[in-house]
C-alpha cells in the first residue's frame, strides 16, 4: 500500500488503538500527568479539506489531537476551525509572525496578539507552535528570547513547552519520517538527544512507525503529521509527492549553504 495516505493513516490509528498508549492533544499533556501516551499534533498549513479529513477520522475512532491553523486566507477558515473544535480536538495557533514582520520583533509581538484574538472568536486556544519558513534568515520562535508566550494567556508552545529527552518526537517533514538532512526550521532545541540518537535513523516509513509503536519500547512519543501530506487519490498524491521532492531538494541546499556561511 501506498505510504502518506488516509487509508495509511487509518492504519496507524488502528495500530495505536492495539497498545496501551493514550493519546493525547497538546493542552492535556501540558496540564495533567501522563504515563504511556502518543502525543497527537497537527500543523494546518494548506489543504484544508485533506485536514478535515483527517480530523473526522481521528473522531471516529476517539482520537483527540491538537490543530494548529496558520492565519492565513487559505487555511483561516472560521467554519473548517469550529468543525475541528466540534469534533473534540484541541484548536492551536501555527504563527508566522515573525516572517509577516520581517524579523521585526516588535511588531511580530503585536501580530500575534491580533491574530490569536482572531483565532479565539472560534475556538478556545492555549497553545501555540511556530510555523516554519526554510527561506527566512530568523525563526519564529526567535520572539520569545526575551518575551513569554504566557503573556498572551498561551500555556504551552511545543517547541519549548515538551521535554524531548523524554518524548520522542517524529515528524513527517518532507514527506519522510527520516531524519534526513532537509529540515530546516522543524528542529528541535536539542535535537541530539538520546531518544533522538536511538530511534531518529532507524525510522523512515509509516510502516515503521506502526512497529515502532506496536512494540511500546517507548513510553512516550510526539507524532506531528500534516494532513495536507496525505491523500487517498492517485492525482493528488502523485502531485504531493513531486512537489515535496522538489522542495527536499531545495532545502538540502539552503542547509548545505549555510552550513558552508557559518
Amino acid at each position: 500500500m501506498r505510504d502518506f495516505t488516509l487509508s495509511k493513516y487509518r492504519e496507524l490509528i488502528e495500530a495505536i488503538l492495539l497498545t496501551n498508549y493514550d493519546t493525547t492533544p497538546i493542552h492535556d499533556y501540558l496540564t495533567s500527568p501522563m504515563g504511556k501516551c502518543i502525543i497527537m499534533r497537527h500543523d494546518v498549513d494548506r489543504a484544508v479539506e485533506r485536514n478535515l479529513a483527517m480530523a473526522r477520522l481521528e473522531a471516529e475512532f476517539g482520537i483527540r489531537s491538537t490543530y494548529y491553523f496558520r492565519h492565513v486566507r487559505d487555511v483561516f477558515i472560521p467554519a473548517a476551525i469550529r468543525e475541528v473544535a466540534e469534533l473534540g480536538h484541541e484548536v492551536g495557533f501555527h504563527y508566522e509572525v515573525m516572517d509577516k514582520a520581517k524579523g521585526d520583533v516588535r511588531l511580530a509581538l503585536e501580530i500575534f496578539k491580533e491574530e490569536l484574538e482572531d483565532l479565539r472568536q472560534y475556538a478556545d486556544v492555549t497553545t501555540a507552535c511556530m510555523h516554519g519558513n526554510p527561506l527566512a534568515s530568523w525563526s519564529n520562535r526567535d520572539m520569545w528570547k526575551d518575551h513569554d508566550f504566557r503573556d498572551f494567556g498561551i500555556i504551552g508552545e511545543p517547541y519549548f513547552s515538551i521535554d524531548y529527552s523524554k518524548v520522542l518526537y517524529l515528524t513527517d517533514t518532507g514527506r519522510t519520517w527520516a531524519d534526513r538532512n532537509i529540515r530546516v526550521k522543524d528542529v528541535l532545541e536539542s535535537p541530539d538527544n538520546g531518544l533522538s540518537v536511538r530511534y531518529g535513523k532507524t525510522i523512515k516509513s509509516t510502516n515503521d512507525v506502526i512497529s515502532l509503536i506496536s512494540k511500546e519500547e517507548v513510553d512516550q512519543i510526539c507524532i506531528l503529521a500534516h494532513p495536507n501530506r496525505w491523500c487517498d487519490r492517485m492525482l493528488g498524491w502523485t502531485k504531493e509527492l513531486v512537489m515535496q521532492n522538489v522542495k527536499n531538494v531545495g532545502k538540502a541546499g539552503i542547509i548545505q549553504y549555510r552550513k558552508i556561511k557559518a
